[in-house]
């Protein structure tokens, strides 16, 4: 499989796309509007204790205070409260008042987690977090419209090899390095160059890789915690202690593994960017980058620009002549499995099972791409046989093992529904590339013309029923005026008789059709909201 990182450049943007043997299969949009927040770490102030939502809110600088679930407090926060108080003069008189405002800690209701294996520690020991008192939180989701980000007090700092996890004394091997004896020689290693008060997670970057690799890796993610925490005690919050990398680089850095055989970028300057970056981090792949100097534009001669737009449209065709369509709605996904051509009754079951059988490939490939996340649920065609829907399940389960986030699905129901939760950590690509339309704000429907008119014959005969004079100006969008004009005698000439009123009509294009202004001729003020 021949695998590729193509990178287009542009003043404003910056799009990654990863492809296997042509075929897009990973889509990223890094642009100045949406800055990548993922992985920074602030200090922030607790603002709100919610013991009723099991959360905590924290002024970290923003708009909206950060979200910090109860669940999402680890067992690590004392000692990095710990940290945070040691240059600080203490004083016990208060523990009592403090006793009365702390937030009881714990995660949800048993039913949803599986009880501690015994020898782990019990994840449900209380915590006490108090009304001002300052924090180290992570992001680990951004903001989505109204809601603000979602953090963690669990420090990650992720490096090419690993990831340090400060004042933890957990050492974990991705799953995805499958080999026993490359799983053990790579534990051996972080036992022996792991400081003291750290965790480590090895990325399956760190296959093959030296102890001189994973050394030099770890000790560059060590003077950045050493740096982090000196800052904390110096600055007061809310204040950014660590930024993670934009999205272009944290690409090169997670995803430029030695299986991928070349990164095209288009920009010099990106170019010795990357190449500077890789240089540093895993100098055997810097002759993989190559500079694309050509005419074309880099997502035409690759044939991603054509692949793009199919993430921006609703139906997703599929091989066999079905399709699928994609529908966001407020609190999830809805996707509609449809086939295609008319197929006998016999036939039916294994027509059906077929294109089912597309459709969960393609699915999941979209999901990936468009970066959907929260609660998905699918309707697919109906099966009869239990056999094939379990075909179906299964078929899902093994196209997700290619997708980096987290997934839960259910078996399919006998009327054909699946449901999928997906990790949201950004907005979706449709979000990230799009803008709601200013006159239907993202409904996709406008008002018709023959309801706007409905609205100002109501509004004129509210404001006859006040005896406001007689003369007014009408503003409209042309759209809705030539409607008003149309015909021998016009619905406006029926307006003006029916309630003896004369007005004037104004035609304006910047408005939105969706609206009418009335103005007084008299005093030329805007009247409209006085009589809705």
């Amino acid at each position: 499989m021949n695998k590729e990182i193509i990178i287009n450049s542009s003043t404003s943007q910056n799009h990654v796309a990863i492809t296997e043997d042509g075929n897009l299969v990973d889509f990223f949009v890094d642009h100045p509007e949406k800055r990548r927040m993922v992985g920074d770490v602030y200090l922030g102030k607790v603002a709100r204790v919610m013991p009723g939502i099991r959360a905590v809110f924290i002024d970290i600088g923003m708009k909206h205070d950060a979200f910090l679930h109860f669940s999402d407090i680890g067992e690590r926060t004392e000692a990095l409260q710990s940290m945070l108080d040691e240059d600080n003069d203490s004083d016990d008189s208060d523990d009592d008042d403090k006793e009365e405002n702390a937030a009881q800690v714990q995660p949800p209701a048993e039913a949803k987690q599986p009880s501690p294996k015994p020898e782990q520690k019990d994840h449900r020991q209380i915590t006490k977090l108090h009304k001002g008192e300052e924090i180290l939180i992570q992001i680990i989701k951004e903001p989505v419209k109204d809601k603000g980000v979602r953090c963690t007090s669990s420090i990650s700092i992720p490096g090419r090899f690993c990831v340090l996890l400060p004042l933890d004394d957990k050492i974990g091997v991705s799953k995805k390095i499958y080999d026993f004896r490359e799983r053990k020689r790579l534990r051996r290693i972080a036992r022996g160059i792991l400081p003291s008060n750290c965790g480590l997670i090895i990325r399956t970057a760190a296959k093959d890789q030296s102890e001189e690799s994973l050394s030099g890796d770890l000790k560059y993610l060590v003077k950045i915690w050493e740096d982090m925490q000196e800052d904390a005690k110096k600055q007061e919050p809310p204040f950014l202690l660590y930024k993670d990398l934009s999205t272009t680089i944290s690409v090169i850095r997670d995803l430029f593994t030695p299986d991928v055989s070349k990164v095209f970028v288009d920009s010099k300057k990106l170019f010795k960017e990357i190449r500077n970056y890789v240089q540093f981090i895993q100098p055997a792949l810097i002759d993989r980058i190559e500079l694309y100097k050509e005419d074309q534009s880099i997502f035409e001669a690759f044939k991603i620009d054509e692949q793009i737009k199919g993430l921006m449209g609703r139906k997703v065709p599929l091989p066999s002549g079905g399709h699928i369509v994609i529908e966001h709605t407020e609190a999830m996904v809805v996707i509609d499995v449809n086939s295609g051509r008319y197929a006998a009754k016999k036939e039916q079951e294994l027509n059906s099972l077929k294109t089912d059988l597309e459709a969960s490939r393609e699915i999941v490939r979209q999901l990936r791409l468009r970066d959907i996340g929260g609660l998905i649920v699918v309707d697919f065609i109906d099966l009869e046989d239990e056999k094939n829907r379990k075909k179906i399940y299964d078929e899902l389960k093994k196209e997700f093992k290619k997708d980096r986030a987290k997934i839960a699905l259910l078996p399919m129901t006998e009327f054909g529904l699946m449901q999928i939760t997906r990790e949201r950590i950004r907005e979706n690509i449709l979000q990230s590339m799009n803008e709601a339309c200013p006159y239907c704000m993202g409904t996709g429907y406008l008002t018709k013309k023959s309801n706007l008119m409905h609205e100002i014959d109501h509004w004129l005969k509210r404001f006859k029923a006040e005896g406001k004079g007689t003369s007014l100006t009408l503003k409209v969008h042309p759209s809705l005026g030539e409607k008003l004009k149309e015909g021998f005698i016009s619905p406006l000439s029926k307006i003006q008789l029916r309630y003896f009123v004369r007005l004037k009509l104004i035609e304006d294009e910047k408005m939105s059709p969706q609206h009418f202004y009335f103005i007084s001729t008299k005093t030329g003020d805007d009247i409209t909201a006085d009589f809705v």
